[in-house]
């Protein structure tokens, strides 16, 4: 696992739900590449409503139901990190929305309890 603080660089995808890389989610894909990768963090988070540059609103409104709603995956890393796997993911986005944007990352580490035995902080 990655241990960063500091200065970094996050990546947010913004995809369809629908949207497939040899049959299985495309959000699934990236997730499992940024972690064979081994980039600090990547969390996918799906959408209520949105839409994109050549399609209508998607809603997940009762009435409404879609099956395609709006996925965002972030993936944070070191600039340098994130920077060699974007072109992973020039061959996995063929349609969405890339954004780069510069952050700064806190990591909190769990604190040794001393009123319990065998646990120790991170």
């Amino acid at each position: 696992m990655t241990r960063l603080t500091g200065s970094a660089l996050r990546v947010t995808i913004l995809i369809g739900e629908s949207d497939t890389w040899h049959h299985k989610p495309l959000y699934t894909e990236i997730v499992h590449r940024a972690h064979t990768a081994g980039l600090a963090a990547a969390s996918v988070f799906r959408g209520i409503e949105g839409f994109g540059g050549s399609s209508p609103i998607h809603t997940a409104r009762l009435l409404s139901l879609s099956e395609d709603l709006p996925i965002a995956v972030v993936i944070v890393d070191t600039e340098d990190r994130v920077r060699a796997f974007l072109p992973q993911l020039d061959e996995l986005v063929t349609k969405g929305l890339v954004i780069l944007d510069d952050c700064e990352v806190i990591r909190y580490a769990a604190r040794e309890n001393p009123g319990r035995k065998g646990e120790k902080s991170l």
